[in-house]
């Protein structure tokens, strides 16, 4: 690391991280009164100021930057708190309205509820019966984005919830590791919770549960068997956390909590046991779909009970909640029976080594592939550890059956020929970490990537992941292998329903409200319309919430979507923290990553004011200043003046000062360099 003192006039390559705050470019009003406040102590000798040099260690001015930008930082904020309480009289100016709308004048990114809009999608008055309780549904997540699916229903004091997903950061999330339902509406109410229902086993709906669980009072949890052992084998990488109370169901069951009576059905999708649910409640019937695909054949990867789901349509259904995941794409699904066939031929002509990427989760695929390998004598490695414990899991349940002697380490094969070998991996969504994103990197212990390996993506790319995934296929391409992924061939068939899927399973349950739910807004628009085409009426009765946006039905089945919300900010899961990591500290991480911080170092004599050193100056991410010496020479005379003292018989005035050298030396190197970094002033009185 290098420091720029007074013989110096090279920048770092190190900086600190943390407690910064960008400068304001469009200036801020100047204050009088910079040096104020006579100070009476004692006179120092001015040859005794200490004075920072060269040989002074580099960590001890970080460390002690760090620890006063952080107590800074609370201090600026808790001023700027009490300062917007006191309005500065108008001007007499009026100020011009902002000629961008919607998203132009939305709240930062990282707000869940991203782009606020002018219109209004709910009622403002109550067209309800006043008489009796109603039942509240609100959707804590999955509305607005793919993933961190929740669903609460509420009716008096009874609550149940459905799913308690995660969903993956975008990529304007530096360091998140996903994002969790906000459950702060609970809070009060963990008592009223009378179950938490679980649809099946992707983490979108189950990722949330080591960490939402213990927040809401530990309710019972309700899912199948396979779902079970998969949210228990994850809890016990969550130490600490209180034994789930976990309750084993199957479609077949029928479950009493508080007002609500819940039954289940089977449903279609990408990893066994997933189920449908209906709900009766006082108020009428609410389906909901869960993620689903319909699929009648008997290769489907989870029974479909298309029978229930008939017979629920027959008895009257207030409400469907289905999966608009696909709603934008138009036609059926392909069936899981049209996939085996070529995954068989895709593994036979293969020349050289299989390395299939897919979900840890989909468990029926993995089946697939380790059948179609058995059948042409190849060797499987399992790679991935979430993938290994999920087949394990599987294979106790007697959801896979595997031969013995068909699966081998990584580290034996070599001892196979490569027309001999295949690998079933995580990482088709690109994930940093994941299994196949390391071997294209050449990051993997065991496996590289071999001209004349075939690489195949039996997974759909989850909405926001395309540029990742298109960086993983570039490298494997560049590393002379064959890549076969679901847009050239069928070799993934979605979980989800396509626009005629959805429409069928309209007629079949017969709602007298259709909720499209688990999708972005324009997913859930175009489920809309889909079912208007499909002759769904009126079209009133489509109602559909944005996040936390509260749906009301009274007893007399009357249903309405009102604009009353409960909170569903993101919750951040970084590391070990939960919630610790805001808006606020993302945006400071994306700046940054933008143009760097520089941070600047002052001593001034606390009795005075004076500038006892030239200041230094430390950057990260900045410029590459040994190319730029001229700039920093003119960046430290640039604070210099802006520090000088006009009136020395008065004391410093610590906070005017950062802010003038945040002001004035941003607008400088703004207009030098044309960018912005992150300037942090330590002003060391002394």
């Amino acid at each position: 690391m290098e420091i720029f003192t007074n013989g110096s006039s090279s920048f770092s390559g190190q900086g600190v991280a943390s407690g910064g705050s960008r400068s304001n470019f469009g200036g801020r009003n100047k204050r009088r009164g910079a040096f104020k406040g006579r100070n009476t102590s004692a006179s120092r000798n001015q040859k005794n100021l200490p004075r920072i040099t060269k040989e002074e260690d580099a960590s001890d001015i970080i460390a002690k930057a760090v620890k006063q930008a952080s107590l800074n930082h609370k201090n600026n904020n808790d001023s700027k708190s009490s300062a917007s309480k006191t309005k500065k009289p108008s001007s007499g100016k009026k100020r011009q309205p902002s000629r961008m709308g919607g998203a132009f004048s939305a709240p930062t990114r990282m707000h869940t509820y991203k782009n606020k809009p002018y219109l209004k999608t709910g009622k403002d008055v109550d067209s309800l019966s006043g008489k009796g309780d109603r039942l509240k549904i609100m959707i804590l997540g999955g509305n607005e984005e793919v993933g961190r699916n929740c669903t609460l229903l509420e009716y008096g004091k009874d609550i149940i919830i459905i799913d308690l997903g995660l969903q993956f950061p975008d990529e304007d999330m530096p360091g998140v590791d996903y994002i969790i339902p906000n459950t702060s509406c609970l809070k009060g109410k963990e008592k009223n919770i009378r179950g938490v229902i679980i649809t099946h086993a992707h983490l979108d709906h189950i990722g949330a549960i080591p960490h939402v669980m213990p927040r809401i009072g530990n309710p019972p949890l309700y899912a199948t068997d396979l779902t079970g052992a998969i949210i228990k084998k994850r809890q016990e990488d969550h130490r600490g956390s209180p034994p789930l109370k976990l309750h084993t169901i199957q479609t077949k069951d029928v479950l009493q909590l508080g007002s609500f009576k819940v039954e289940f059905f089977g449903v279609a999708h990408s990893v066994p046991t997933a189920l449908g649910i209906a709900i009766h409640t006082p108020c009428g019937t609410i389906v909901h779909t869960g993620d689903f695909k319909l699929d009648s054949s008997d290769k489907r990867q989870s029974v479909e009970d298309r029978d229930k789901m008939i017979a629920l349509g027959k008895k009257g259904v207030l409400a469907l909640m289905i999966d608009s995941t696909n709603a934008c794409l138009t036609g059926r699904q392909i069936q899981e029976g049209e996939i085996q066939t070529n995954i068989d031929d895709i593994i036979s002509n293969a020349k050289g080594r299989v390395i299939i990427g897919t979900f840890s989760s989909m468990i029926s695929r993995i089946k697939q592939i380790i059948l179609a390998c058995e059948k042409l004598d190849r060797k499987v490695a399992i790679e991935g550890f979430s993938m290994k414990s999920n087949i394990a899991i599987a294979q106790e349940l007697g959801y896979m059956n595997i031969k013995k002697g068909t699966l081998i380490d990584a580290k034996q094969i070599s001892n196979y020929p490569p027309n001999k070998i295949a690998i079933v991996c995580t990482g088709a969504q690109g994930e940093e970490r994941a299994v196949l994103m390391r071997i294209a990197n050449r990051e993997h212990s065991h496996i590289e990537i071999e001209p004349g390996d075939t690489i195949v993506f039996s997974s759909s790319v989850i909405p926001g992941n395309e540029r990742s995934v298109q960086r993983v296929k570039d490298t494997l391409y560049r590393e002379g292998a064959n890549v076969v992924h679901y847009n050239m061939m069928d070799v993934h068939a979605g979980g989800h329903a396509k626009q005629d899927d959805l429409v069928e399973m309209h007629k079949m349950i017969k709602p007298k409200y259709l909720i499209p739910i688990e999708g972005h807004h324009a997913f859930l628009r175009e489920h809309a319309k889909a079912a208007i085409a499909g002759g769904f009426k009126p079209e009133e009765n489509i109602l559909i919430a944005d996040n936390g946006q509260i749906i009301e039905f009274d007893k007399s089945g009357k249903g309405q979507l009102t604009n009353k919300k409960v909170i569903t900010e993101y919750v951040f899961v970084d590391g070990l923290g939960v919630g610790d990591t805001n808006h606020i500290v993302l945006r400071d991480r994306r700046e940054l990553a933008d143009d760097g911080i520089v941070i600047v170092i002052a001593v001034v004599e606390q009795r005075t004011g004076i500038l006892l050193n030239m200041p230094d100056i430390i950057s990260r991410g900045f410029i590459y200043m040994k190319d730029n010496r001229e700039l920093i020479q003119k960046s430290r005379q640039k604070i210099e003046d802006i520090l000088k003292d006009k009136d020395p018989r008065s004391s410093a005035n610590g906070t005017y000062l950062k802010d003038r050298i945040k002001d004035e030396l941003g607008d400088f190197l703004f207009h030098k360099t044309q960018r912005r970094p992150m300037i942090m002033p330590i002003v060391i009185e002394v």
